[in-house]
């Protein structure tokens, strides 16, 4: 009997010595990707192209300041926050490469942060089929919302919000001609049917649809503007693509069109500098308030982290874009728990509001609207937006 107690004492050693070997091989094969005891890495492809997109980098700067900052007070939850970013070149193949990479390869916890339409749907696309979560992305392409897409979880609102705005604004100055700059793209036909029928419903005439392709050349910028002129606009906005706009905009002045110029958010702040004196007087949609005025919570905040992470470096819409979404990329991973997987991350957004320095992100089982605000402003004759 002793002897089989002993050989009892020594299996149930050897079990226990066995379970302590394959605990942390198991807990290994349970952890989500991108998650370690120390950090959660998130993957973001990006528009950068090399460094010479000015609103792609202030995003990319914007966002940095803010993991900058939650990562020195502590990071989330005890984890460092880790960004992957790599550079779409404003591609949506590549955008598509890169998130596949991101995911399949890299391993990345979820997608994050692209800034343009096509490169943002391509990602979109990716996290559908991987079954990855895609927060934050910083474009107002209607298919992030329309139809309702359950892993997707915009923050900022909708370009047809801004087409809205400004198509309004512009009819209460008189205008009825409408002219729309988009991208010659299954996203810029779907932008351009929502131009319609805003245009439809507020009186107003859409006299001209122009169309580009990215390597547009200056031939084409020229037959684009030579269009415009003979459909006698009143009106121009435009969905994106702020470098072929540009473009646009000096051609056009060159060769006599009257047309009023007006803009969505994204490369407000770069436009506007590049155009100098043909940028003043222009309008502008906003997603967010004035970075540089110090009135709302999430100016204050974002000036103070700027400043302190990026000095040197001029306050832009982009960059507080970019800050905003990383700051609500860090509540939304707080929301996950102490032990993030993605399935606990879309559980924590369910029907949530996060509030990141009193701007408001609403998600709901159906409609994942991010935010609603949308605002004007104006270029001076100092080269200063005002709202």
């Amino acid at each position: 009997m002793r002897n089989m107690h002993g050989t009892g004492k020594l299996k149930a050693g050897l079990t226990m010595a066995l379970m302590w070997v394959f605990l942390p091989l198991s807990l290994a094969v349970q952890a989500e990707d991108g998650v370690t005891p120390k950090q959660i890495l998130i993957g973001q492809t990006l528009t950068l192209q090399s460094g010479t997109n000015d609103y792609g980098v202030a995003v990319s700067e914007g966002v940095s300041a803010a993991l900058d900052q939650v990562n020195r007070a502590g990071g989330v939850l005890g984890r460092q926050v880790v960004l992957n970013v790599l550079d779409d070149d404003n591609k949506a193949a590549l955008a598509e490469t890169n998130a596949r990479r991101l995911v399949t390869q890299d391993k990345v916890f979820l997608l994050f942060g692209p800034i343009e339409g096509g490169p943002s749907t391509a990602v979109m696309k990716v996290a559908v089929e991987q079954n990855v979560p895609l927060f934050g992305p910083m474009a107002g392409s209607p298919t992030l919302r329309t139809p309702h897409q359950p892993l997707v979880f915009p923050v900022r609102a909708e370009h047809k919000e801004e087409f809205r705005a400004l198509m309004a604004q512009a009819r209460s100055l008189g205008m009825q001609r409408l002219a729309f700059v988009r991208s010659d793209s299954s996203t810029g036909e779907l932008h351009l049917e929502n131009a319609r029928r805003i245009a439809l419903a507020l009186g107003m005439e859409l006299v001209a649809d122009l169309p580009f392709k990215s390597d547009i050349d200056a031939a084409g910028i020229d037959a684009l503007a030579r269009q415009l002129a003979s459909t006698r606009a009143q009106m121009v906005f435009n969905h994106g693509g702020i470098g072929v706009y540009e473009k646009l905009i000096r051609q056009a002045h060159s060769i006599g069109v009257k047309a009023r110029f007006y803009g969505v958010n994204s490369g407000s702040t770069q436009l506007a500098d590049h155009l100098g004196p043909l940028g003043q007087g222009m309008v502008f949609a906003q997603v967010l308030p004035s970075p540089w005025e110090r009135k709302t919570g999430i100016t204050r905040a974002y000036q103070e982290a700027f400043s302190r992470f990026k000095p040197g470096r001029a306050f832009s819409y982009g960059s507080l874009e970019g800050y905003l979404t990383g700051r609500a990329l860090t509540e939304a991973l707080r929301r996950a728990g102490p032990t993030p997987t993605r399935a606990s991350f879309l559980a924590g957004l369910r029907n949530a509001d996060l509030d990141i320095e009193g701007i408001r992100i609403s998600y709901r089982d159906g409609e994942h609207a991010g935010m609603t605000l949308v605002d004007l402003s104006i270029v001076t004759r100092e080269g200063k937006f005002r709202h």
